[in-house]
C-alpha cells in the first residue's frame, strides 16, 4: 500500500486552507491553477485566488503559502494528510 494525495485531494486541501488564511472560493473552478512541466516531468502545481498562492512542491511533498507580497504564511507536509490507495491488483 502506498500512501499520497492526488492533485484532486491537494486541490481541495488548499482551498480549506485558503479559507482558514480568509478568503473563501466557492467553486474548485474559482482557483486558478498552473502545472510546472520540465522535461516531461510535474515539478510543482501554483494555485491563485485573491491575492494568495500556494504551491505544490510535488517532490518535496510540501505546499506553501503566500500572500499577495510574497510572505509566506503556511506550510503544509502532505505526509502527514495522507491517505492510502490500493495498489492495482
Amino acid at each position: 500500500m502506498t500512501f499520497s494525495l492526488g492533485p484532486t485531494e491537494v486541490k481541495q486541501l488548499v482551498m480549506r486552507t485558503f479559507r482558514d488564511l480568509g478568503v473563501s472560493p466557492r467553486r474548485v473552478d474559482d482557483v486558478k491553477e498552473t502545472i510546472f512541466i520540465e522535461r516531461g516531468r510535474r515539478l510543482a502545481r501554483s494555485y491563485r485566488f485573491k491575492g494568495l498562492m500556494a504551491m505544490w512542491l510535488v517532490q518535496d511533498g510540501i505546499i506553501q503559502f503566500y500572500d499577495a507580497d510574497g510572505n509566506m504564511l503556511r506550510t503544509i507536509n502532505l505526509l502527514e494528510h495522507s491517505i492510502p490507495q490500493r495498489a492495482a491488483a
